[in-house]
């Protein structure tokens, strides 16, 4: 388990676990095992709820992060105009449709203007948005802004491979099926020799 990981799942266990005002999710959970039929007091329901409960909460921790705050601090001055990449980063999240998971790789690149940030800020970050009820064409999006807005590049480029288990499980049950999202920003969107560099990169395995 990262750093990153355990310090998302302290604060989500302790912090946001502790919060009296917050309504129960687990008290929520007892009622619908009930509405399905099950009995949430035999043996192997009786702590579910609360096993539900931690496991929510920190899927949905990424409301308690701020963008801004995870990229200050680790931004640098460097002259250095070329191509950053980071790319299959895998991530989880959550459809807010229906509630059910759906994961993948992220890809990401900026081309700097004087300032780079740290690289394991954008697993980070994508992380950070990934972490909340989410559909994937916003997920692609928020995390293209958040590197435009807070390190303001000459060109940003993400790329969001996902699996939706909504379309796996149920619906059309199409268990191959993937969904490709984009956000191109400054010179990914206007120039074409950029884009297609970036698209290349991220397909050379």
């Amino acid at each position: 388990m990262s750093d990153d990981t355990k310090r998302v799942e302290e604060l989500t266990l302790s912090e946001l676990d502790g919060e009296e005002s917050r309504p129960s999710i687990a008290n929520a959970m007892r009622k619908i095992l009930e509405s399905i039929g099950e009995d949430p007091n035999r043996d192997g329901l009786r702590r579910t709820p609360e096993r539900f409960e931690k496991a929510f909460r920190f899927l949905t921790s990424g409301y308690q992060q701020d963008p801004e705050k995870l990229l200050n601090g680790a931004m640098f001055t460097v002259s250095y105009d070329q191509m950053v990449l980071v790319k299959d980063i895998e991530f989880y999240s959550l459809c807010e449709h229906h509630l059910l998971p759906f994961f993948g790789k992220c890809h990401v690149a900026y081309i700097p203007d004087k300032k780079v940030v740290g690289l394991s800020k954008i697993p980070r970050l994508v992380n950070m948005f990934a972490r909340r009820l989410q559909i994937q064409e916003r997920l692609t999006n928020q995390i293209a802004n958040a590197i435009q807005q807070k390190i303001a590049p000459l060109g940003v480029g993400v790329v969001v491979e996902g699996r939706h288990l909504c379309m796996v499980m149920r619906g059309v049950e199409k268990e191959n099926s993937h969904t490709v999202t984009s956000a191109m920003l400054g010179s990914f969107k206007d120039n074409p020799k950029t884009r297609e560099e970036f698209l290349s990169l991220i397909h050379d395995k």
